[in-house]
C-alpha cells in the first residue's frame, strides 16, 4: 500500500481503530497510523498535508 491508495488506507484505518477520533485528528497521528499499517510499504516521508486530508476525508466518508 502506497500513500496515494487514499481509499484502502481509510478502510485499513477503519478497521485498526474503529473507536478514533477521525474528525479531530491529528495529522501527525494520522501520518503515524498509517505507516505503522501492515501493508504500507511507502516512504514514510513521502506525504504530504494535502494527502493525509484526502486520506482523512476517505475515512470519514467510510465510517458513514
Amino acid at each position: 500500500m502506497r500513500w496515494l491508495d487514499i481509499r484502502e488506507i481509510a478502510i485499513e484505518l477503519e478497521e485498526q481503530y474503529p473507536e478514533a477520533d477521525n474528525v479531530n485528528l491529528r495529522f501527525t497521528d494520522l501520518r503515524n497510523w498509517v505507516i505503522a499499517l501492515p501493508d504500507f510499504t511507502d516512504n514514510p516521508d513521502g506525504c504530504n498535508e494535502k494527502v493525509l486530508e484526502a486520506i482523512q476525508m476517505a475515512w470519514l466518508d467510510e465510517r458513514s
